[in-house]
Order: C-alpha cells, then sequence, then structure tokens
C-alpha cells in the first residue's frame, strides 16, 4: 500500500481472485471486526469453490466453530519453522500432512565412516536458517578416547561432558561443540569429523541441538 490508498479498497482488491487465503487465528484476529469482516467474505468465496481458506493457529485461541471442519496449519502446537513449511507446500501443492507425534525439525544429519578410523557427521537445514548451531554429540566414549573437528578446523568452542541423562534414562556422555560465529543454511551444512583415540572406537549415539538456553532436542538422521 502507498500513502493515500485506501485500506478497504485495497482488503476487496487482496480479496477479488485469491487463490488461498491463510487465516491466522490469534485471541487478537479473532477480536478485530476488520479481520473478522476479511475472513468470512473469504470463507464465503471458498464455499463457492473460488478460493481456499486455510486457518492457522498463532496461540492457543479457540477456532471458530465454522472452520472447524477444515484441516487447519497449527503454528501454536507445532512451532513457526513446521508452519512456514506447511505454508509454502500448500502454495505449491504438495502434501503436507503430518501427524502432530511426529513433530518436524529442520535439522537433520547424516552419519557415514569407519568408527575405528573416523566418523563424519553432517548436520543439514532443510529449509530454514538455524542461527544457533550448537550441538551435543552424544557418545560412550569417555574423556581423551575421541577427538572432534569443526568443518575441517573451523574455531569452535565446547568440551567434553560426562553422565548426561536422556529423556528416556538412558545415561551417556557428551562432546558440546558450536562454532564461532555463523549459521546453518540449506546450502551451508555443518560437518563434523569424530576421530577415534588411544586405539579406541567411535561409540556415536546421536546429535541433539541447543534450542534455548536450558534445552536440548534431538536432530533424527537423515532418512
Amino acid at each position: 500500500m502507498q500513502p493515500g490508498d485506501g485500506i478497504i479498497d485495497k482488503m476487496n482488491e487482496g480479496l477479488t481472485s485469491p487463490k488461498f487465503v491463510f487465516f491466522f487465528v490469534s485471541g487478537k484476529s479473532l477480536q478485530s471486526n476488520m479481520v473478522k469482516l476479511e475472513w468470512q467474505n473469504a470463507l464465503y468465496k471458498a464455499t463457492k469453490g473460488e478460493c481456499k481458506i486455510i486457518p492457522v493457529r498463532v496461540d492457543g485461541s479457540t477456532m471458530p466453530p465454522v472452520l472447524l471442519q477444515n484441516v487447519y496449519i497449527d503454528m501454536f502446537a507445532n512451532g513457526i519453522e513446521a508452519a512456514i513449511v506447511q505454508i509454502v507446500n500448500v502454495i505449491q501443492g504438495n502434501n503436507t500432512f503430518t501427524p502432530q507425534h511426529m513433530g518436524f525439525s529442520n535439522l537433520t544429519y547424516s552419519f557415514s565412516g569407519n568408527p575405528s578410523v573416523a566418523v563424519d557427521i553432517v548436520i543439514s537445514a532443510s529449509h530454514l536458517m538455524e542461527p544457533n548451531p550448537s550441538f551435543l554429540v552424544l557418545i560412550d566414549n569417555e574423556e581423551g578416547e575421541i577427538k572432534i573437528e569443526m568443518n575441517g578446523g573451523v574455531p569452535h568452542r565446547g568440551g567434553f561432558n560426562k553422565g548426561i541423562t536422556l529423556d528416556n534414562g538412558i545415561v551417556v556422555n557428551g562432546f558440546a561443540i558450536a562454532p564461532l560465529g555463523g549459521a546453518i543454511t540449506p546450502k551451508m551444512p555443518t560437518k563434523l569429523k569424530i576421530t577415534p583415540q588411544q586405539g579406541k572406537l567411535v561409540a556415536f549415539r546421536g546429535v541433539l541441538h541447543q534450542a534455548s538456553y536450558d534445552e536440548w532436542k534431538a536432530i533424527p538422521p537423515r532418512n
């Protein structure tokens, strides 16, 4: 919109012939009469097959009863990353339904190599940039039995952590590692090389990603 443009005119223009209308459902949007006018107009067009309305739940608000027949994107439950991916896939015509219990991870890892020689781990972002590439490599090795390098010698911080109790009660060791700056993007993965020491084998168990100050999430292996 430009200065002087009419808000109602622009709303009408935007709702004239859209293929998709994404209604972001939140406490504030449900209280807005202007938003109500927009989504009800879109719903009317949807009943005539002129567009498709896709609700996106942003917070814990209750979905309007008239929209409960629609399969909606649950940003509140699954996070903004999963919601963005689903929105893009809806526009592109891809099947985006994922059962709630399966969740979504923008990060995946691949594992290759010989545990007696060296193991390579590649952590990739599938759709979005990950601004905090801080990881915990889970191992059964003791301190000094392995050496971990990042991206061929990129400066990093971290160190050995002993006795980490996972959510399932299993206790493992871990090696925290994070680059000194940078991020992971779909075209710029993080590469780790684990080399055994003292004649031991690399006993790799998995990778966790630091999602917040005190929360670590498991990264699924790439299929």
